[in-house]
């Protein structure tokens, strides 16, 4: 097994680095205080080509690959949480099942701008009612001629406020076994009877849209239904294991700057004469996270590989997903314990990281729904 990045992998990870450092930074802490999405932030990442990384270049993408763009989430999220999971929202869930399910018009009028950064997106799938259970969908989408009217409300909706489309999932009528057939339909953000207000007040990442969405009687044309309607709810299941490789990153990404900034503070701090990294205490929290960012990096960059290569990834991006934001929350709970006092003071940052972790092992699957899946998988 070659654990080696690839020639083209590495520049990807010193040119988002570079970017992440030199620009996302420096502005990290007010993002999260003022809870301000950075929009320019956005504008640059897509000049560079950051959020058309794992699509071709006829679509106006990188040409890269599923592990270059998990590397890439992780190096943002390594220095701000917020801009970190807009990114991997507006890829992800946005542009990405344009790409797997959308026709050549579809993807010309709504990928191409995403994957050149001129756009955002978003993905409209979770309810007041149904969350985790997806299948529980109340929104309608009813047949009128070549339209569809669109019925519903979505809530906790990533980057709904600043994107051109949002994908909404609706149920369109009744299979054979007389269930909800859900199918996946490609709304503009300015249609009429769409109502998006972001009106939260979160815990952490702060910094990134979440909104709710009412749609009232929104009609759009039939050819923005998005792939197979019979296959609607299994293609956003798809959608989510690719997403759950991207929270991933950015778990990792939490707990790979923990890790950091709890290394150099255990150098610096001194106690009793000595700096605290020279108590064994203090180091077995730095080794147990040490090895725990590395073993998250392992899982990551596998189900990104196995993906990459065809094969089935659905058990492995549960794992990972699992496995990095939880390792995120606890790396960022014992950065915060190794630096005292200061760690819960918003200049140290690490309080920033354990807000932000929270959230991940909650979004796009809870730990308790990765689990389930994983056993499910195991045939249970």
């Amino acid at each position: 097994m070659d654990f080696e990045l690839t020639k083209e992998q590495a520049m990807i990870q010193k040119m988002v680095r570079d970017f992440a450092q030199e620009t996302i930074k420096p502005r990290a802490v007010e993002i999260d205080k003022q809870a301000a999405f950075p929009l320019d932030i956005f504008e640059k990442m897509g000049e560079l080509g950051i959020l058309g990384i794992p699509f071709p270049e006829e679509y106006g993408g990188s040409g890269g690959d599923t592990l270059s763009y998990a590397i890439a989430v992780e190096e943002v999220a390594k220095v701000c949480g917020s801009t970190g999971l807009s990114f991997a929202a507006t890829v992800s869930l946005g542009a990405s099942p344009i790409y797997y399910f959308g026709t050549e018009e579809q993807k010309e009028t709504f990928l191409m701008p995403m994957a050149e950064g001129k756009a955002l997106g978003s993905f409209g799938l979770t309810e007041p009612n149904a969350g985790s259970d997806a299948g529980g969908t109340k929104t309608t989408a009813t047949e009128d001629g070549d339209d569809f009217i669109i019925n519903g409300e979505k809530c906790f909706i990533t980057n709904a406020s600043y994107a051109k489309t949002i994908i909404v999932t609706a149920v369109t009528g009744k299979n054979d076994k007389g269930k909800n057939i859900i199918s996946a339909i490609i709304v503009p953000t300015d249609s009429d009877g769409l109502t998006i207000t972001s009106d939260y007040d979160k815990m952490g990442v702060r910094g990134s849209d979440t909104a709710e969405i009412v749609l009232n009687d929104v009609r759009v044309p039939k050819n923005n239904l998005l792939g197979d309607p019979q296959k609607g709810f299994n293609q956003f299941l798809y959608t989510l294991d690719g997403g759950r490789i991207s929270i991933a990153s950015l778990g990792l990404g939490i707990a790979q700057a923990s890790l950091d900034k709890a290394l150099s503070y255990a150098k610096e701090r001194k106690q009793f004469g000595k700096p605290i990294a020279d108590f064994q205490a203090i180091q077995f929290k730095l080794a147990d996270m040490a090895m725990e960012v590395e073993l998250a990096r392992n899982i990551v960059y596998k189900a990104a590989w196995l993906k990459d290569n065809d094969k089935p990834f659905s058990k492995e991006a549960a794992y990972a997903k699992l496995y990095a934001t939880e390792t995120a929350f606890r790396a960022a709970n014992q950065a915060v314990q190794i630096h005292g006092g200061y760690g819960y003071m918003r200049e140290y940052e690490v309080e920033r990281y354990l807000r932000d972790a929270k959230l991940l092992e909650i979004g796009e699957g809870t730990s308790e729904v990765q689990r389930m899946v994983i056993a499910r998988q195991l045939g249970c």
